[in-house]
């Protein structure tokens, strides 16, 4: 909540959450996800209490967490463990509770053949309940190129689920079709991949991966650099107002189906 109000001082308004991997919720009982859910639906209703910010919630179970339940309990029932999380998160979404289904996906790092396929097959259940839902689902993968993108894109394509609904967290600024095949970047807000992207168009938003770790202070980027680039880049005109506009407000919309106020 602290972090929030400091995004708010920066002139912040609105932000999506997503859960950590909460390690002292992590026993695997049969209130499976249901209590790291409850915890970031709960701090994102508590910062709305005490800011004026909008706060969305994404909710999935973190890919990562397939690595770890494989060696305690076994790959099928590791999946079994994930798929009830995503079931779960879906009802989130229905009730209005978050937003989207994310950050799912597969690990950002190399994995066993058996540990990938597995991914696969969860991260595209999410996005057949994203199609029945009517929802958006936020990718957590490897690092980002054409060629994975596309991956993505047909993935969806089989499930029927609009590759616009498709955001890729973490992304590179890979802001043309050609570079990401119809999917949604999520740009980290770096000063140099924002200068890249700008330089190809504004389908795109912005984050910082802020972890809130006390462990890693200030990981990945702090929580008020979007709105302290957005107007340092506004200012030195490499964003332009229309730019800005649609960043912040008409690509969130088209995502989320969403309206926000600014």
């Amino acid at each position: 909540m602290e972090s929030v109000k400091r995004f708010e001082r920066a002139g912040g308004t609105h932000l999506v959450l997503s859960h950590l991997p909460y390690h002292d919720l992590r026993e695997w009982d049969e209130n499976g996800y249901g209590p790291i859910y409850e915890r970031t639906v709960g701090l994102a209703q508590r910062s709305m209490k005490s800011t004026g910010v909008e706060v969305y919630v994404t909710l999935g179970p973190y890919p990562v967490d397939l690595v770890n339940l494989e060696k305690k309990v076994g790959l099928e029932e590791a999946k079994k463990i994930l798929i009830d999380g995503m079931d779960l998160a879906a009802e989130y979404v229905q009730e209005g509770k978050a937003l989207a289904l994310g950050e799912i996906g597969r690990p950002h790092f190399e994995v066993p053949d058996d540990i990938f396929e597995v991914s696969n097959e969860i991260m595209k259940y999410g996005m057949e309940l994203a199609v029945d839902l009517g929802c958006a689902v936020v990718l957590h993968t490897e690092s980002t190129d054409p060629e994975t993108c596309e991956e993505f894109g047909k993935m969806a394509d089989e499930v029927g689920l609009d590759r616009g609904k498709v955001v890729k967290h973490y992304s590179p600024p890979l802001i043309t079709f050609e570079e990401n095949k119809g999917l949604f970047p999520s740009v980290l807000a770096s000063e140099k991949n924002l200068r890249a992207a700008a330089e190809k168009g504004n389908r795109f938003v912005m984050e910082t991966d802020f972890l809130d770790d006390p462990k890693r202070p200030g990981a990945v980027l702090g929580i008020k650099n979007v709105p302290k680039k957005t107007k340092k880049l506004l200012e030195e005109g490499v964003f332009t107002e229309e730019d800005v506009w649609k960043i912040h407000k008409e690509n969130p919309e088209e995502i989320y189906d969403i309206e926000v106020e600014l």
